[in-house]
């Protein structure tokens, strides 16, 4: 009976296995889905847009853009993470899902550690510091030392408690040991408009976002929230360059539902390194001070850890 059982086994195993790398063969068969947990016009949006459209050519099949804003990027997340999965829903994951609301919030309505599979990296969002004009400041160092001989009178602004740009804040004010106050709004959109009009002091938010304010003069540019300068912005330094290891940055990598076929999974790791190695997709992401990067499964799902590490940190920080 036993031998009987451990027999059964492995003809079950196997069979499983050639089901599965037949559906990994005839995928795609049906227009894909690629959830955007932020609104129209985001920096997530713009590359999620930039990357839809060779991905959509090289497999074949429509690849439908849609914006899922709220909660903090759980909207969206959830909807994936309940999908089936079969490759046909992708998360465009940012920050929240995995990386922070599960240190920010106390309970979420799935399981950020079981729920996804990680399919591709796409780039580094680079966030990159800057203050409104009346700001007497001209660089990081500056910037510190007005802060310091003024706290609590500085502001800085966000798109939303637990976004990006209200972390690379706190990891700012953490290093620097400043007193700035945070300002969350509801979106990247109206915590820019804000900024020009004065009614805030600084961000550390997506380049994409705030580099025309910064090339028509509406904003001043101090440093990006990167280890490395960028093209975009080739004279600029970094933050780091004042403060030693400041990444506050944010990774853009595309997720789906747990339990995801492993060929499918592999298919789409290789068709999304494809674009990024095209040269004009990479030229146009870093126009826009997005770092393309190209990893493995594997080697993205370390990165995620590491990623959660940093930020629980950080987080807990917060709230001391």
């Amino acid at each position: 009976m036993a031998w009987f059982m451990a027999k059964a086994l492995q003809i079950g195993a196997a069979l499983a296995m050639l089901m599965e790398g037949a559906l990994g063969q005839g995928y795609p068969m049906q227009p894909i889905r690629l959830v955007v947990p932020f609104a129209a016009g985001g920096g997530s949006d713009i590359l999620a847009r930039i990357i839809a459209e060779p991905l959509s050519k090289r497999l074949g099949q429509a690849i439908v853009v849609e914006n899922k804003p709220g909660g903090g990027a759980t909207i969206a997340a959830d909807l994936v993470a309940k999908s089936l999965p079969d490759g046909y829903t992708w998360l465009f994951t940012t920050a929240g899902p995995q990386i922070t609301n599960p240190y920010l919030m106390g309970q979420l309505p799935y399981d950020p550690f079981k729920d996804f599979a990680p399919v591709a990296m796409l780039a580094k969002s680079v966030n990159v510091l800057v203050v409104h004009p009346a700001v007497p400041a001209m660089t990081v160092r500056d910037l510190i030392d007005y802060a310091r001989a003024n706290p609590g009178k500085l502001n800085f602004s966000s798109s939303g408690i637990g976004a990006s740009s209200h972390l690379a804040g706190e990891l700012f004010k953490q290093i620097a040991e400043v007193d700035i106050i945070h300002v969350p709004y509801r979106g990247t959109g109206p915590s820019t408009t804000d900024l020009l009009a004065g009614n805030v002091h600084m961000a550390i938010d997506s380049t994409a976002t705030l580099l025309p304010h910064i090339k028509s003069g509406g904003l001043r540019a101090l440093g990006f929230a990167t280890l490395e300068r960028q093209p975009a912005l080739p004279d600029l330094p970094t933050i780091a360059d004042t403060l030693s290891g400041f990444d506050g940055s944010s990774i853009n990598y595309i997720s789906v539902a747990a339990g995801t076929p492993q060929p499918i999974i592999e298919r789409l790791n290789h068709e999304v390194e494809v674009v990024l190695s095209d040269r004009d997709i990479a030229r146009r992401m870093t126009e826009l001070a997005i770092a393309p990067i190209i990893e493995t499964p594997s080697e993205l799902a370390k990165r995620i850890a590491d990623e959660q590490q940093k930020w629980k940190r950080v987080i807990e920080r917060m709230a001391k």
